[in-house]
């Protein structure tokens, strides 16, 4: 699915702003058709953001169901004769749309893209009214999964993940145009052999019969280098110049639908040119050992919830860069679109992860708090939510397959994978994946509970990626402990002979907290813990990576565990630096 652009043929507008919103935890509006008129009894609510902190009750912050929204928008007058289209960049977790009285689309996921033709919907110079109910439910067949409770005190939501359950219209809302012949997709691999350069590329068409597709690659300067016709060929660029981590060098593919002389449709691409390679123990990007630094984050602000900012967006990737970080993972979902593309600009290296976080009812009642259920079975996690999974890594690589900043996909985070139904589950799920996209590695990531030795689905992985927490939740306040004991078990899974991933590991640290000697929940615990960590890390030469849990501090649901959320951060979440911050910044800049 192509991003919405203006070009010489096409024109997008934001849906943004104020919409009317109405909370619906009785599921009233369907029956009674709400979308048919003006919302009733409504309030306004911005978009793009999660609804939950917006307004002062805890009925939003805490609601389950169904939330309204609606706008009207007019169309162009100028767009007579086109296609008019209209995309959501997430609904989370789903949502039902109409336009006016007709229903034209609906939606399973909270974090991937989808659109409908509404060209018959949509008259130049009218105004059309836009209606969206946006459902929060997790159930065992949504991913990420979760359980709903009937209480005394109404609806509860029960999920397995330790991040808050923000919902609502989270990114930009367009209304777009094309002409009735269209390029409809474009995919790009790219290939690297001493100083030249390779761009295969593939265009698909609606409508274009009898039109030519032409191809012209164009370098950061504007050069034209190279140019073919067809729907798929290959583009040669002498004296490449690579993408590369740290240096986000890219080239413009730009794809024309022509007609003779005339050009029906084009459509820009940006393309980074670089390979991704796993050979034993070493990550190679562009042929070259790379190795990982920098953090898990979250999508979380004050207010905003999940909403997406380019003030923050733009900010986060500053103190990134200050910290000397080369790369983050998309925990626990696909980021907003607008933040792989400022990644791939500046050379930044992506983990692209899926919603796929909580499918572990092991540890739901001691981290989050939840029921004794088991994973997977045909009552909790079956065959349905495996299908509802797999489309979201079809969503995922459909969305995100050109970016040049993303180097892996993971399907799951801390999922159960110490038995033979999970590797029943997650089998054809890696294979998709490795189907959809055969030039990238794929992986998932191991929780603490899944040793080694008793790890099934390492398998079928291409890289180990590990959370680890020794000395935090493991060996608390023991760090000599802790060392010997996460060294021992590191040097385990190198016996694998793959590279290793440390994608999260960290305390929580309240910030101005200090003490002598340092104790959990001080800065100085919190800088001694990592220095712990990077010492094992340096002496196992599989690990290739080490990603910190977490780059701020973030909401989570209510418990004795988190108070006003999770501090692990080594910003707070209003982006302050705790010691740590330093810490890291002398390791990651003196780092060869």
């Amino acid at each position: 699915m192509l991003r919405p652009q203006d070009s010489a043929t096409r024109e997008r507008r934001r849906v943004e702003g104020l919409w009317l919103f109405r909370l619906d935890p009785e599921r009233a509006g369907r029956e009674a058709g709400w979308w048919r008129r003006r919302l009733a009894e409504a309030r306004e609510v911005p978009v793009p953001a999660s609804y939950n902190d917006v307004f002062a009750d805890a009925a939003a912050r805490d609601h389950v169901g169904d939330a309204w929204y609606q706008t009207t928008v007019r169309v162009p007058r100028g767009w007579a004769g086109q296609r008019v289209v209209l995309r959501f960049d997430s609904a989370t977790h789903r949502a039902v749309v109409w336009v006016d009285d007709v229903e034209v689309a609906q939606h399973e996921g909270g974090y991937t893209p989808f659109e409908a033709d509404i060209t018959a919907q949509a008259p130049p110079g009218g105004e059309i009214r836009v209606t969206a109910v946006v459902n929060n439910e997790l159930t065992w067949q949504s991913v990420p999964p979760g359980v709903v409770q009937d209480t005394p005190a109404g609806r509860q939501q029960i999920y397995f993940h330790d991040f808050f359950n923000y919902a609502g219209l989270h990114r930009p809302v367009w209304l777009y145009s094309t002409p009735p012949a269209h390029i409809t997709d474009v995919t790009v691999v790219t290939g690297l052999t001493d100083t030249e350069g390779a761009v295969d590329y593939q265009v698909d068409v609606t409508g274009g019969d009898g039109l030519t597709v032409r191809a012209v690659l164009s370098d950061g300067e504007g050069t034209e280098v190279a140019q073919a016709t067809g729907t798929h060929g290959v583009l040669t660029v002498a004296d490449v110049h690579p993408w590369r981590p740290g240096e986000g060098y890219l080239y413009d593919l730009r794809v024309e639908l022509v007609d003779g002389v005339e050009v029906v449709d084009t459509y820009s691409l940006p393309v980074g040119v670089r390979t991704v390679e796993v050979r034993g123990t070493q990550f190679l990007i562009n042929g070259e050992p790379f190795y990982f630094t920098g953090f898990g984050r979250h999508e979380d602000l004050p207010v905003r919830g999940k909403g997406h900012d380019d003030a923050f967006m733009v900010h986060d990737f500053a103190l990134m860069e200050w910290t000397g970080a080369n790369s983050f993972r998309t925990s626990h979902y696909p980021y907003a679109e607008e933040v792989l593309d400022h990644a791939d600009r500046h050379g930044i290296v992506v983990i692209d992860e899926t919603a796929a976080v909580g499918q572990n009812t092991s540890i739901s009642g001691g981290i989050v708090g939840g029921g004794s259920y088991p994973t997977f079975s045909p009552e909790t996690i079956n065959d349905a939510s495996r299908e509802v999974h797999a489309q979201a890594i079809r969503e995922l690589v459909a969305r995100d397959k050109n970016h040049p900043s993303v180097v892996l996909w993971c399907v799951a985070n801390e999922p159960e994978s110490t038995t033979q139904a999970s590797v029943e589950y997650f089998e054809p799920l890696f294979t998709l994946a490795r189907k959809l996209d055969p030039t990238r590695p794929v992986g998932y990531v191991n929780m603490l509970l899944a040793g080694p030795d008793r790890d099934l689905l390492i398998p079928l992985t291409d890289v180990v990626m590990l959370n680890r927490y020794w000395g935090w939740y493991l060996n608390t306040g023991d760090l000599a402990g802790a060392e010997a004991n996460w060294q021992a078990e590191l040097e385990a899974w190198a016996a694998h002979g793959k590279p290793i991933i440390v994608t999260e590991y960290g305390a929580d640290t309240v910030a101005g907290l200090h003490t002598l000697p340092a104790q959990p929940w001080s800065e100085e615990y919190q800088v001694e813990y990592l220095e712990m960590n990077h010492r094992v890390f340096d002496r196992v030469d599989a690990v290739v990576g080490e990603h910190v849990w977490n780059f701020a501090d973030f909401a989570t649901k209510p418990g004795i565990m988190r108070v006003d959320g999770n501090k692990k951060g080594v910003f707070t979440r209003d982006r302050r630096p705790k010691a740590a911050a330093f810490a890291l910044r002398h390791r990651w800049h003196s780092a060869p």
